[in-house]
């Protein structure tokens, strides 16, 4: 729309409240405006349009502007909720403006005055904090981020990872090639940055995966205006308190800070001081890999299905949350695992005591959010019921764990339990009332007794009550219709309402003497008398006294609660990790699982290993899983397994369940085994399954080689790696070659624990020329011209892999099966003429090959990692004088 009316044309000029709306959509474009008129929530122009389409409200028109109708819908206050709910997860945005004033004070200045209002925040999808728009078992992040030039001339990113809903506030420096990693990890709901980071073409579509929208902020916070700003939000002297954080890392927490006060308007949320995320103690997981192995989505994006929702066992919101922060981010010290486990085998043994600490945490509300509610303003008297709850349930498990000598960092979650003093849920129990509202504007949520002076308003207001019911009943009969309801809103006041048909009868005499009409609706309209309006004067006396006094013991016991936050965080930390140890315990004994060994060596050793996911359906359809052993343990270096086996027959389940056994461990969790005993791995890569990317010009193959390479490039002795089917996206030769070659690469330069599924046959010959390679093959019956898939792995190589017999039961015609054995029996007689033995014989190891691979020419690579259009004159300076000494060192 053209928002810029012309001044030489009165009646195009906008009325001063459409002036207003105008004035604040500008200063907010990015965003829809909720702007508040009563009791709507009103949409305009352009706006209307898009709410009207995604919320499935009908779209009207009010006055005009530059000669066009102006569109616009509305949604109710008291209903907001939902339909931000619903745009947000459409992506939206939205500038939530609010008056300012009473409507009476506004006319005080003038019958044409206009409602002073103005946005008192912007709700974005990673800055939510509403109980009802927030899933209770998933963080609510959004991340920001900041860049800075590397000695090689690329990029180092500084990565802030900001929950308010929670007060969680971490931050990390990772690589170019590592950001898309540890942004899958965190899962934001939004991502926020400079605008040169948001036009760089190349990140963005490195994060187009994501599902997370990116939102410029524009403009950069580095130097020293990023260490001030988070001396200030903070209100400290140094930095030095918050540990070594680099400059990166300062410049990514102080954007998060800016968005944070941008969104909230002022508001300041109960943070956390920023905590750097020591990387190179949790196990690496690159995005492809999470997706692979389904760890907290299902490849439809369904929580449902995964591994996270199938161990799930938590009693708590928080503890949901953080029971999915370790199954993202495993740890890979030794000793804190083993900590960990001790906390798990403490519950598993102790069922009584589980039982009952679990009954105590089920009632235990979330903590975090209520104080984010409280600190934010949003907050409500359940708010405080919330943390009067929480704090009984802290004093219940202290008292439960008094006579019990408990693992170590049980009893370190219950020292922090210990901390309250009491005083705090006492002083909210004697003013809450017992069943107080969600909306503190709803009023009666104090006690009744603990201040005369609201006690004395309420009584006033009550009575004044009980005579707006008399004078209802006495307009019914007046007015013949009991449809007649007298109600109040800020906008009107007090009015009567009845239907449309009704209201027209009021409109003529002998009503009109009595009605005054004030507003018509849709399906209703509303009137006004003069007894009613002097009525209301008295009312509203009493009833803002009351509510004005009961607002300001909200206000006082918020105080008293925040000054308590840390506190209060701790507990909420406390009860989360609790809840994940006793439900860890709950899973092993209900599943017989079994504690793991995780040390500092390369063992991987797995007993009767199990699929959690597949093994819980098959178990809900009354069948069995069938168990396998994996051995990829060696004191040099790591095994590669070449697996061969038929479709169907469970290679793909066999490579993934190895891989989530190692993430349950390494995440603190017993493991579906009769044993395990893993060398801690400290990055984890899968090439599973068969996906495109057109949105980036990729095919499947390319997705395929993609992915294959950064595992090539980036594992090492102590990574575990599943391959599945490499090369069978192209030509036959091209994928025995590219797999052979794979293998060999695994073998002598990753030196990396490995799991290999293939169909190609061939590549089990290469065991006679590589010491570390071991053939599997999923076991079958072959009777009668029926193959039975047994899904056990065992020792040795498959000669077939019963492709037809699968299509067979997939249905192709039986002439095509027919023809297919024919072909098959012919290409298998002139395989077996040509024995692959003799070539492996023929070609060299890929170790002797490399050595003829060409040497990397750095000046090349520094040159190409340069883009000039994102440079700054003295970033260009820089990376001349580095061309230059590289190419004096050449």
């Amino acid at each position: 729309m053209d928002e810029k009316p012309r001044s030489d044309d009165k009646a195009a000029r906008p009325t001063p409240m459409m002036a207003q709306y105008i004035e604040i959509k500008s200063a907010n474009p990015d965003c829809l405006l909720f702007y508040r008129m009563g009791d709507f929530y009103e949409l305009f122009f352009e706006d209307a349009e898009t709410a009207s389409r995604a919320l499935g409200i009908m779209l009207t028109k009010r006055g005009k502007h530059q000669g066009a109708d102006i569109p616009m819908c509305g949604v109710p206050v008291e209903r907001a909720d939902d339909y931000l709910q619903k745009l947000i997860s459409l992506g939206h945005r939205v500038a939530v403006c609010e008056q300012m004033e009473d409507p009476a004070e506004a006319r005080k200045r003038g019958n044409k005055s206009v409602v002073r209002r103005d946005v008192v925040r912007l709700v974005t999808p990673g800055t939510i904090t509403e109980e009802q728009l927030l899933d209770p078992a998933r963080p609510n992040a959004f991340a920001a981020l900041s860049r800075l030039r590397a000695g090689d001339g690329g990029w180092r990113y500084g990565l802030a990872c900001v929950d308010i809903s929670t007060g969680a506030f971490d931050v990390a420096e990772v690589g170019e090639a590592e950001l898309a990693g540890e942004l899958a990890r965190l899962e934001p709901r939004e991502i926020v940055a400079a605008e040169a980071i948001c036009a760089d073409a190349r990140l963005t579509s490195h994060l187009a995966h994501l599902d997370a929208p990116l939102t410029a902020l524009g403009r950069d916070v580095g130097g020293e205006s990023a260490a001030r700003r988070l001396l200030d939000f903070f209100g400290v002297a140094t930095l030095e308190g918050f540990g070594a954080l680099g400059e990166a890392e300062i410049a990514a927490a102080a954007a998060a800070i800016l968005y944070v006060e941008r969104t909230q308007k002022g508001k300041r949320p109960a943070l956390r001081r920023p905590s750097s995320l020591r990387r190179s103690a949790t196990l690496e997981i690159d995005a492809a890999t999470r997706v692979n192995l389904e760890l907290t989505r299902t490849l439809k994006g369904e929580r449902d299905g995964s591994l996270l929702a199938t161990i799930d066992m938590t009693a708590t919101p928080a503890g949901a949350r953080l029971l999915a922060e370790r199954i993202a981010a495993p740890s890979t010290e030794p000793e804190l695992i083993a900590q960990r486990l001790d906390a798990v085998s403490f519950f598993v043994a102790a069922p009584e005591l589980r039982a009952r600490l679990r009954a105590i945490l089920a009632r235990a509300p979330d903590v975090a959010r209520a104080l984010s509610r409280l600190s934010l303003q949003r907050g409500g008297p359940r708010d405080f019921g919330n943390i009067r709850a929480a704090l009984a349930a802290a004093r219940e498990i202290v008292a439960l764990f008094s006579a019990q000598e408990a693992a170590s960092l049980v009893a370190q979650e219950i020292a922090e339990l210990a901390v309250s003093d009491g005083e705090l849920e006492r002083a909210i129990a004697t003013r809450l009332a017992d069943d107080p509202p969600l909306d503190k504007r709803a009023g009666n949520f104090i006690a009744q007794g603990f201040d005369a002076e609201l006690d004395e308003a309420r009584a006033l207001r009550d009575e004044s009550r009980r005579v707006i019911a008399s004078l209802q009943q006495r307009y019914v009969e007046l007015a013949e219709t009991k449809q007649l309801k007298i109600k109040h809103n800020n906008f009107l006041g007090f009015f009567i309402e009845v239907p449309q048909a009704q209201g027209e009868r009021l409109l003529r005499p002998p009503f009109d003497a009595v009605f005054t009409h004030r507003q018509t609706m849709q399906d209703a309209m509303r009137f006004s008398t003069r007894e009613l309006a002097e009525l209301e004067a008295k009312i509203a006396s009493a009833a803002d006294r009351a509510q004005e006094r009961e607002l300001a013991l909200f206000e006082e016991l918020a105080g008293a609660v925040l000054a308590r936050a840390q506190e209060l965080q701790r507990l909420a930390q406390g009860f989360a990790a609790l809840d994940v140890f006793a439900a860890l315990g709950e899973l092993a004994v209900k599943r017989d699982w079994t504690r793991p060994h995780v040390d500092s060596s390369l063992d991987f050793e797995i007993i009767g290993g199990r699929h959690p996911v597949v093994e819980a359906s098959l178990e809900a359809q009354g069948k069995i899983f069938a168990a396998n052993d994996c051995d990829l343990g060696d004191a040099r270096a790591g095994k590669i397994a070449v697996v061969t086996g038929p479709n169907m027959a469970g290679k793909s389940t066999y490579l993934r369940q190895n891989a989530l056994i190692a993430i349950l461990a390494q995440a603190g969790s017993f493991v579906p085994a009769k044993s395990a005993r893993l060398g801690a791995v400290d990055r984890l890569f899968s090439r599973v399954g068969a996906a495109d990317d057109l949105a980036r010009g990729r095919s499947t193959f390319m997705v395929e080689m993609v992915e294959t390479a950064a595992i090539l490039n980036c594992a090492g002795a102590r990574s575990l790696v599943i391959l599945d089917e490499i090369g069978r996206g192209t030509a036959t030769f091209d994928g025995l070659s590219i797999a052979w070659a794979t293998i060999e690469h695994l073998h002598e330069v990753n030196r990396a624990r490995a799991l290999f599924a293939t169909h190609f046959h061939e590549l089990t010959q290469l065991t006679k020329r590589m010491g570390r390679l071991v053939n599997l093959t999923m076991k079958v019956k072959d009777h009668a011209g029926e193959v039975v898939f047994l899904h056990e792995v065992a020792k040795g190589a498959a000669d077939r892999s019963y492709g037809v017999h699968v299509a067979e039961l997939a249905g192709l015609p039986a002439s095509v099966v027919a023809r297919a054995h024919a072909i098959l029996a012919e290409l298998e007689a002139a395989d077996r003429r040509a024995p692959v033995e003799k070539l492996i014989d023929d070609l060299p190891l890929f170790a002797r090959a490399a050595q003829a691979a060409p040497p990397k020419d750095a000046l090349r690579e520094t040159l190409a990692a340069i883009d000039p259009d994102a440079l700054t004159p003295r970033e260009a300076l820089a990376a001349l004088y580095e061309l230059k000494a590289k190419a004096a060192r050449a």
